[in-house]
């Protein structure tokens, strides 16, 4: 084994500390946004999409899957709901997550086919995130601190849902459980302001 030269030894200390950095700023990045404008995600084809073109928007963002017992109920009452208030203002945005009992095991064009064939989905299905653990999207992360759950700031389960104003602030967290439908008062009363 060879020994490190000094100057290998002082790359390695720059590029670990320049990991560090970045891996803090994007940790802290979810701390500094003041909304939900400020991020830019993935969609399923991996292209970034500021979530600023949402402004003046009221927007339900809910983490899916498509092979779990909420399925079914929740793509079709989500379709309801952006059948009936998308014209009013309502963006659905549905975020694929793989890290509850692994009921979201396909790739990104599987799941959006999947929504759009099975569900007539004609809202976005963004690309697949893990919304709990060190590696959760920053999005995510400033869903859970805006508004924490039964369980603190940890998603629970597929389908928890994060109702958001038109300013992009986080209004309401609704279980996973909650009925897409049964939320239809806090949209109505958001797209009216």
């Amino acid at each position: 084994m060879q020994k490190e030269t000094p100057w290998q030894c002082l790359v390695q200390e720059n590029i670990s500390a320049l990991l560090k950095a970045k891996m803090g700023a994007a940790e802290s990045s979810s701390k500094l946004a003041s909304s939900v404008h400020d991020f830019v995600v993935k969609d399923a084809r991996r292209n970034d999409v500021e979530l600023s073109r949402y402004k003046g928007k009221v927007v339900l963002i809910v983490n899916v899957a498509s092979r779990c017992g909420l399925t079914n109920s929740n793509y079709t009452e989500l379709g309801l709901l952006h059948e009936k208030y998308g014209d009013r203002g309502l963006e659905i945005l549905a975020f694929p997550c793989n890290q509850f009992g692994g009921q979201e095991p396909g790739s990104n064009d599987q799941i959006a086919e999947f929504a759009c064939t099975r569900f007539k989905a004609k809202y976005p299905i963004f690309g697949k995130v893990d919304v709990n653990g060190s590696n959760a999207a920053p999005l995510y992360k400033f869903l859970k601190s805006e508004k924490g759950g039964l369980f603190g700031e940890r998603i629970k389960w597929n389908f928890t849902k994060f109702l958001v104003d038109k300013d992009g602030h986080v209004v309401r967290r609704y279980a996973p459980t909650s009925s897409p439908l049964n939320i239809e008062n806090d949209i109505e009363k958001l797209l009216e302001a």
